[in-house]
């Protein structure tokens, strides 16, 4: 196992994730600041922190739980993705390649 988070391939797809989606909702209404803008920049910061915290945890067992929660921040970045698709806070074009990040 890595030594580091900094070192698994997956944390720095989820911090990668966590980067576009704070440029991405930069340019949501502001009616969102503490809406849809909110709860996506949360959402995706929690997947990229529950797979650091994960690695530092000292069994496997500990690992895979947070792995889980990882997965279930990410199903919550999706679902907040598609409403913000559905009320045209996001391009198609943008929505499309940060689906294809998420599930790719």
């Amino acid at each position: 196992m890595a030594r580091s988070h900094r070192e698994l391939f997956v944390w720095q797809k989820a911090k990668a994730l966590a980067v576009r989606l704070y440029r991405e909702t930069e340019s949501f209404p502001k009616s969102e600041t503490y809406g849809l803008s909110s709860q996506l920049r949360r959402a995706s910061v929690s997947v990229a922190s529950n797979i650091a915290e994960g690695q530092g945890r000292l069994t496997r067992g500990e690992f895979q739980h947070f792995l889980g929660m990882a997965r279930g921040s990410l199903l919550e970045v999706d679902t907040q993705l598609a409403i913000a698709l559905d009320l045209g806070y996001m391009q198609p074009k943008s929505f499309e390649e940060v689906d294809c990040e998420i599930k790719c």
